[in-house]
């Protein structure tokens, strides 16, 4: 069984920097790319930055240059690094992999973590 746990969440002042992390553990034949996505109170959950297996990266717009994410392929984590916070910014934050699962099922199926809350004052 394929688990993700999320860390790092917590309550932070504006302008302040927090770092998210995604362990993934169970029975992994290989994990294809992973992403971070947010869901704030009253609206969809979006998505925040990728990164493939290779390290190819996207992020959306709103967070370009102020948030960065990194995997580590040898532990079966992903980071998020997030700097220059903004009360914007606020939202449960949930970890995404995408998850190669062998024959006979031969398919990439999609695992969530549980979510980790991040909380920016102004």
């Amino acid at each position: 069984q394929v688990q993700l746990v999320e860390s790092g969440g917590g309550l932070v002042q504006a302008g302040g920097s927090l770092r998210l992390s995604c362990v993934v553990s169970g029975s992994i034949f290989s994990i294809n790319a992973m992403g971070w996505y947010r869901q704030a109170p009253g609206k969809q959950r979006e998505l925040v930055a990728r990164i493939t297996s290779g390290g190819s990266t996207n992020y959306a717009d709103s967070v370009k240059g102020r948030f960065t994410i990194s995997r580590d392929n040898d532990k079966n984590t992903a980071y998020l690094q997030m700097n220059s916070l903004k009360p914007e910014d606020t939202a449960v934050y949930y970890c995404n992999a995408d998850i190669y699962i062998p024959p006979p099922l031969s398919k990439l199926v999609d695992y969530w973590g549980q979510g980790t809350q991040v909380a920016v004052s102004s």
